[in-house]
């Protein structure tokens, strides 16, 4: 790999790179590489896996670039190899240059000084649309030439299978796919006839010299104007207030009349609605892909920002189209507790991260990053989720917890447990590490797990005022509905029995 890059390098500057660094990833299969010039000239080194992909890449890059669109020039390519150097636009994201700017100004709603770059941004966006549409190739666009009905289809059982399925989300199939169709004709009902980016959203945009520059546009394709505003404005990464989101709009919309004159503004409003939704529902199936599947929690930190931005939808009206399995199930997310609850920020010191899993999910992240820490087996132990009593509750309620204080083996886990876990907490703080992952798995990740965590977390808080940690349990949007119910109907018939004994 390191070879081609070289000569692709040398291609372009004359002479090969004196060092080749990697770069961390960005959640694709794509690995990329910073190549470094004696004379400290930079180039992005690229591998991209997928040939169809790469193509769609460069056709656009040359095309946007050669109308003056601020792309990363195309230096080199080996087709072949699915390898190409392109211009070094920096290391900063538009993502990134928001959270340091929210840093330095805790208290503002948004960073005043990151307002200029999101103007401009809206200002460079129509041209993408409209004159960028006119120069590409789109019998290169992958996998679509249009983002049209089967491609809205695919994004909403995106949504279905790798969100609802995986969040455990109630719905009814055959309503659901009803209201999936009408849905897409409702969308496709705007003009589509113009550059869809695809994924416009802060990650995606490069800020050099206050400038942004754009990039990761491959999966782009003929269709409508809204999506890529939508996908900007509604970012749940950065959370742009509405009354801001609403001026961006409104300045987006006098840039674009300078290349479409005669866009309906009301009709251009109500389409947009429903991009907003699709595009969140889009972003939510990424999010549950990376996050539930494959174990990545990152991923999982967005969920209670794009809940907030469909539940601003819901409660201003929702979309122009009657779709009631859809808004139902939506509301049923909107009342999630568990996904709506934001994952805790990791504090300065040494943070240990304990919580349960089912074994039949696999084995939990690293949290800390190092692969340092424990898990610990609870399948010995009796399981309360053996009995009808217990079955719909979990190990921090008081029932399982008398249930599993009853039996001896759970005093002897637990004390080799905390014998174990002291020990490296201690050597941990004596050594300024950073972090210690301590987790408990059992069959379902609901009883036994769950009770040796909360245990061991409290024990922790108790012991060690000075450790941070964070207690996560992450099976819990599997049972937390059941549970939720069984606690509301103990809770009925506790007060129902109190009347009665009142009465009498």
């Amino acid at each position: 790999m390191d070879k081609v890059f070289r000569k692709l390098f040398k291609q372009h500057f004359g002479a090969a790179p004196v060092s080749i660094l990697e770069i961390a990833g960005d959640g694709s299969a794509r690995k990329m590489v910073r190549l470094v010039g004696e004379n400290m000239e930079t180039a992005v080194g690229v591998v991209g896996p997928d040939p169809d992909e790469n193509r769609a890449f460069l056709s656009f890059s040359r095309a946007f670039h050669g109308i003056g669109l601020p792309v990363p020039e195309i230096y080199a390519v080996d087709e072949k190899a699915g390898m190409y150097v392109e211009e070094d636009l920096g290391e900063t994201t538009l993502f990134d240059a928001v959270s340091q700017a929210r840093q330095a100004d805790p208290q503002a709603d948004f960073p005043a000084e990151m307002l200029p770059v999101y103007r401009r941004i809206l200002e460079v966006l129509p041209r993408f649309q409209v004159e960028g549409g006119k120069v590409v190739d789109y019998s290169v666009a992958y996998p679509r030439a249009a983002f049209d009905r089967q491609s809205i289809l695919w994004d909403l059982n995106y949504f279905k299978y790798h969100f609802l399925k995986l969040a455990h989300i109630p719905f009814n199939e055959a309503r659901l796919e009803k209201d999936f169709r009408r849905f897409a004709t409702f969308l496709l009902g705007a003009d589509t006839r113009h550059f869809l980016y695809r994924d416009f959203q802060s990650r995606n945009v490069m800020v050099r010299e206050g400038e942004p520059w754009f990039i990761d546009y491959q999966g782009g394709r003929r269709g409508a104007l809204q999506y890529d505003v939508a996908s900007l404005l509604w970012d749940p990464k950065v959370g742009l207030t509405e009354a801001l989101r609403e001026e961006l709009l409104e300045e987006y919309l006098e840039h674009l009349d300078g290349y479409l004159p005669r866009v309906d503004r009301n009709r251009f409003r109500q389409h947009l609605r429903g991009y907003v939704l699709v595009r969140i529902m889009q972003a939510m199936g990424a999010y549950g892909y990376r996050g539930f599947f494959e174990r990545k929690p990152r991923f999982l930190q967005s969920v209670p920002g794009a809940i907030r931005n469909m539940e601003r939808l819901l409660e201003t009206g929702f979309v122009p189209v009657d779709l009631p399995e859809l808004r139902e199930v939506l509301e049923r997310i909107c009342g999630n507790t568990v996904l709506r609850k934001k994952a805790p920020t990791p504090m300065p010191g040494l943070t240990v991260y304990t919580g349960s899993f089912s074994y039949k999910g696999g084995y939990p992240d690293d949290a800390g990053g190092h692969g340092g820490g424990f898990v610990f087996d609870c399948r010995a132990i009796h399981n309360p989720g053996r009995y009808a009593e217990y079955a719909s509750l979990c190990g921090c309620d008081e029932p399982v917890e008398n249930f599993l204080e009853s039996l001896p083996e759970v005093e002897d886990f637990w004390g080799s447990v905390r014998g174990l876990v002291e020990h490296h907490v201690g050597a941990w703080l004596t050594r300024g590490f950073g972090s210690l992952s301590v987790y408990f798995g059992c069959t379902g990740g609901q009883h036994r797990s769950v009770y040796f965590a909360e245990r061991l977390g409290a024990y922790l808080r108790a012991n060690y005022p000075s450790v941070n940690i964070v207690v996560t349990h992450r099976e819990q949007p599997r049972w937390e509905p059941a549970r939720a119910e069984a606690l509301a109907l103990a809770a009925s018939a506790g007060v129902e029995a109190g009347t009665a004994e009142v009465a009498a």
